[in-house]
């Protein structure tokens, strides 16, 4: 996959404002209210800036966070991770591996059978509903 590369300007122009300040600048939608966190049909999360998929309704749970969760991303590679010192703590930072937007974090405290919560936010999202019965 090769790495999609747009200049802060270009990317004001393309998505709503909150979406910008969380995709590019890091910040973090509230708990309980994003459109996904209690999103229970079968499909799979794109990247609101790419569009590339990243993680599948297969691997979503309720981790009674605020947020949507995942217990491991799409698949391999999909995306990304760095450590975040924002906030006065040290995180994991995920990104989409394609552009770089900030999804959200990741911690050790999820679910078997990788003990991971992937927890991002929706407004980092698109939802395309599986057609397959």
């Amino acid at each position: 996959m090769s790495k999609l590369q747009k200049s802060d300007r270009e990317w004001a122009e393309e998505l709503d404002f909150e979406t910008f300040q969380i995709t590019r600048k890091g910040a973090t939608e509230p708990a309980f209210s994003g459109e996904y966190n209690h999103n229970t049909r079968r499909g799979e999360y794109v990247c609101a800036c790419c569009g590339e998929v990243v993680f599948s309704s297969d691997h979503k749970y309720d981790s009674g966070s605020g947020w949507p969760s995942y217990y491991k991303p799409i698949q391999t590679g999909a995306v990304s991770e760095r450590t975040d010192y924002s906030h006065g703590m040290s995180r994991t930072e995920v990104l989409c591996a394609c552009c770089d937007a900030h999804l959200g974090h990741v911690f050790s405290d999820g679910p078997q059978p990788t003990g991971l919560r992937y927890c991002i936010n929706s407004r980092a999202l698109r939802f395309e509903e599986s057609t397959e019965k």
